[in-house]
């Protein structure tokens, strides 16, 4: 069964850092790009950061663009998001999930991602 388990958010003031990690299982993990997503009260999810299968490519919404960096490990099927110098308008539920249609209605939880002073 496909799973995705997100940790790692929390609360951080404004210019800080949190790396949140994405734990994936029960699909072919190296065979399909992953992706961040993240949504607020309201408002639909919204797509952050894509990587390639290898790694290789990434690419990023443009407001997190400089800030955040998306990597993944196919040993350990999990890919993480560092993200850097945090503004408020970063706080959000972080989901992640691998791109295909048979993806489209499977999510886990998310984490929390709170930046105030």
């Amino acid at each position: 069964q496909v799973q995705f388990v997100e940790s790692g958010g929390g609360s951080v003031q404004p210019g800080g850092s949190l790396r949140i990690s994405c734990a994936a299982s029960g699909f072919a993990f190296s065979s399909y790009a992953m992706s961040w997503y993240r949504q607020v009260p309201r408002n639909e999810r919204a797509l952050v950061a894509t990587i390639s299968l290898g790694g290789g490519i990434a690419d990023y919404e443009d407001s997190v663009k400089g800030r955040f960096t998306i990597t993944r490990d196919n040993d350990k099927n999990m890919i993480f998001l560092q993200m850097n110098n945090l503004k408020p308008e970063d706080s959000a539920v972080y989901f992640c999930n691998a791109e295909g249609p048979q993806f489209v209605d499977r999510w886990g939880r998310g984490t929390q991602v709170t930046v105030s002073s």
